[in-house]
């Protein structure tokens, strides 16, 4: 199917970029990698009046360290974070989601930014978001401002970036020692969205678990934190009973969509499932790297 008729604007500055935002607000939509918004557009399920490709801005790509964060431009292809030696070092939980994206093509031309704008609950990168609590940089016309992705995740493809704001660069807190992480999910072929994905990460002090962090995707409309379970870990030692007694806390209060792919029930079994498997993984992972 043929795009629609739309006009464009290609800036190269974060400063046009938002001038152009401030002027169209709610009748633009920004292209990043595309990989969303194409087929949106395609099919007439997105209908912005004007485009805005961002992909001439240099400034927005890239990967660095610093203070205990791991600063990620927002178009910073998915394929360049998942071969990032930095990202694989500082950021294990986003390491191991990265593969899981599509396929190579997609992961070539998808951005990290644009996952996360887009903001599938049943995509990877909002639970590893969710899950470290990331924060978002977003630009516009008052100046900087900074979003925990607590916030950020509205609703269903909703975040809270204003219509004349960008997202420029999203930041990750470095994994201290100890910390163990894991991505979980089970989807029906690979490369398709998960039909429920797990973000697990442990810190262990000694023989102790001191931090817990468990966001799920595919389970509402946004990713979603197992807060009760994550209370619950912290301060014990790491044992398949009490990942036992974490699955069922995890799961007791969601409520999954149904759909053609797996009933409400189905999904919750399969959470459950993926959080025994991601503790366990992840509390391994943590010990090594004590």
């Amino acid at each position: 199917m043929k795009l629609p008729h739309v006009d464009y604007e290609a800036p190269e500055t974060v400063s046009e970029a938002v001038d152009l935002l401030a002027e169209h607000l709610d009748e633009a939509s920004v292209l990043a990698g595309g990989q969303s918004l194409i087929p949106l557009l395609a099919l007439r399920l997105a209908h912005p009046a004007v485009l805005i490709d961002i992909n001439g801005i240099d400034e927005l790509s890239g990967v660095s360290a610093a203070d205990g964060w791991v600063a990620i431009g927002a178009m910073t292809r998915e394929y360049v974070a998942e071969e990032s030696q930095t990202v694989a070092d500082a950021v294990p939980l986003l390491a191991a989601a990265l593969p899981l994206i599509g396929h190579e093509a997609i992961r070539s031309r998808g951005t990290v930014g644009g996952s996360l704008a887009h903001a599938d609950p049943a995509a990877e990168l909002p639970a590893v978001a969710r899950a470290l609590d990331a924060e978002f940089v977003v630009r516009g016309p008052l100046g900087e401002r900074i979003v925990p992705a607590a916030e950020w995740f509205e609703g269903y493809l909703t975040t809270s970036r204003r219509p004349d704001e960008l997202l420029t660069e999203v930041r990750f807190p470095a994994a201290g020692r100890g910390t163990g992480t894991s991505f979980q999910e089970v989807a029906r072929r690979h490369g398709d969205f998960a039909i429920v994905g797990l973000a697990a990460s442990l810190t262990l002090s000694g023989d102790l678990i001191s931090d817990a962090r468990l966001a799920f995707a595919g389970i509402s409309d946004v990713p979603a934190r197992a807060a009760g379970a994550e209370d619950l870990l912290v301060g014990e030692r790491p044992s398949a009973e009490l990942f036992d007694e974490a699955a069922r806390r995890a799961t007791d209060d969601i409520d999954p969509p149904a759909d053609l792919h797996g009933s409400s029930d189905y999904r919750k079994k399969v959470a459950a499932a993926l959080v025994r498997r991601g503790l366990r993984a992840a509390a391994d992972n943590a010990y090594e790297r004590q």
